[in-house]
């Protein structure tokens, strides 16, 4: 029984630019979270304050961490999708 890849694999002319986006968003986003923690640590009655919906700070930054994983993780596919068709495309045209 043969056991190789279903579909053929190609260099991945696209990685160095990958890792480096990927590298930035991860800074964006724990710069992001480190306000959390910080506001967490240093103030922890500021999470108890209502802010919308009569929802407390806590409650919203956390959502709002999760939903900016979320957009951040789309924005990653699609940025790495645009970059790889771009290469692809350079590539077929050599």
């Amino acid at each position: 029984m043969l056991h190789e890849p279903a579909s053929p694999q190609q260099e991945d002319k696209a990685a160095e630019k990958k890792s480096l986006l990927g590298i930035k968003l991860f800074f964006v986003y724990a710069f992001i979270y480190a306000g959390f923690v910080f506001i967490g640590v240093t103030k922890p009655s500021l999470m108890g304050v209502r802010v919308i919906f009569g929802l407390n700070l806590a409650i919203v930054y956390g959502f709002g961490l999760i939903i900016i994983a979320i957009v951040m993780g789309f924005l990653y596919h699609l940025a790495c999708s645009k970059m790889e068709d771009k290469l692809n495309e350079e590539e077929d045209k050599s």
